[in-house]
């Protein structure tokens, strides 16, 4: 399962700067982003667990900086997180045996949480990843050099609002004046705005809690909340293990989508790597999407996540590469105003500038 950063793994002065960022608000997070993690390769909060196929990763800001174009020549430097696509693409290695021919390898590094890899590719450390809807837009108005350039399907029930299988809350509206926990600036706290919203009561209505997903696990499983606002695979793993009752998934609310994101200098030089890779994740997604036992099977080792457990997430989960549209820029853009809306964006962004309709 994904680990959160632990604040004693800082040096001094920016476990300071780590420990104001995690209690402040995202608009403090944003600005932070665009000015101190740019330097923040230097520590192990940005620097990914090493999943290399022929490379190592940098471990330094300097080291990655100097090293990017000769890297770029040779080595295509992916960030991904334990599940999706990206992590079956990994396994399977289908994507090393396209560019063997043409003399270029494929460096993997593992992230946390979306946050962190975009942190990454603002640093120049990676040239590809993916996340969910909401990380993209904070990097953006933090001034990452990212380009859409292609996304999953829309998944709303990949994401929930979970409370207590004995909980007396019946209804959204039942979280007034409750204590709900999410990860800030994820796909989920959209969720709980719309769920929020079309249940008439405001964002100020609940007392938000903001944890990552092994926190706010505890945290709901030890009563210490009233409800969680959770995503795939957790969502899954959450129900199953402790009976929890979905008080509101998705559907009808968000879409919830999984973004694909190259760095601007990478995409711009090297637009014919960017559409390999897209093309061999359509080919992974069309043999997942028949495949959900073997998807299972295939990444639980890694996930620590039982067969059955991911199965269920797998069958329910749609595959399928799409170009970024005009519709998708326009959910995006609704997504990044709400925030602002929320004054949790610093400030306003247009997603239309860089987003690039892929063309297949």
């Amino acid at each position: 399962m994904l680990t959160p950063l632990k604040e004693n793994r800082f040096p001094g002065r920016l476990r300071h700067l780590w420990s104001k960022l995690k209690h402040s608000s995202i608009k403090t997070f944003a600005l932070l982003f665009a000015i101190g993690f740019s330097l923040s390769l230097t520590v192990s909060a940005c620097a990914p667990t090493q999943q290399t196929n022929t490379t190592t990763a940098p471990t330094s800001a300097a080291t990655s900086v100097a090293s990017s174009n000769s890297q770029q020549s040779n080595v295509i430097r992916i960030g991904y997180q334990k599940y999706g696509t990206l992590s079956i693409l990994k396994s399977r290695g289908s994507l090393e045996k396209r560019l063997a021919s043409q003399n270029i390898s494929v460096q993997w590094l593992q992230f946390p949480a979306g946050p962190q890899l975009l942190e990454a590719l603002n640093a120049g450390s990676i040239d590809f990843g993916h996340t969910g809807e909401a990380p993209p837009i904070f990097a953006q108005a933090a001034g990452a050099p990212l380009v859409y350039v292609a996304n999953e399907p829309p998944n709303p029930k990949g994401e929930a609002i979970l409370v207590p299988k004995d909980s007396p809350i019946q209804d959204v509206v039942g979280l007034k004046g409750k204590k709900v926990v999410f990860n800030k600036g994820s796909n989920v706290h959209y969720l709980v705005v719309e769920a929020l919203r079309a249940a008439g009561l405001k964002y100020s209505d609940i007392q938000p809690i903001y944890l990552p997903p092994a926190e706010a696990r505890a945290a709901f499983e030890q009563g210490s909340v009233d409800a969680w606002a959770i995503w795939d695979p957790f969502f899954t793993v959450a129900k199953r293990a402790t009976d929890a009752r979905v008080l509101k998934d998705g559907e009808g609310l968000v879409a919830n989508r999984e973004f694909y994101l190259a760095a601007k200098p990478f995409n711009d030089q090297y637009s014919d790597r960017t559409k390999a890779i897209l093309e061999e994740l359509q080919k992974i997604d069309e043999w997942a999407a028949t495949q959900p036992t073997e998807v299972a099977k295939l990444l639980s080792p890694a996930l620590g996540i039982d067969v059955p457990t991911l199965e269920e997430v797998a069958r329910r989960r749609p595959y399928g590469v799409q170009p970024i549209t005009a519709e998708v820029i326009t959910y995006q853009q609704k997504v990044a105003d709400t925030f602002l809306d929320l004054k949790l964006l610093p400030k306003q962004i247009k997603i239309s500038e860089v987003a690039q309709v892929t063309k297949q």
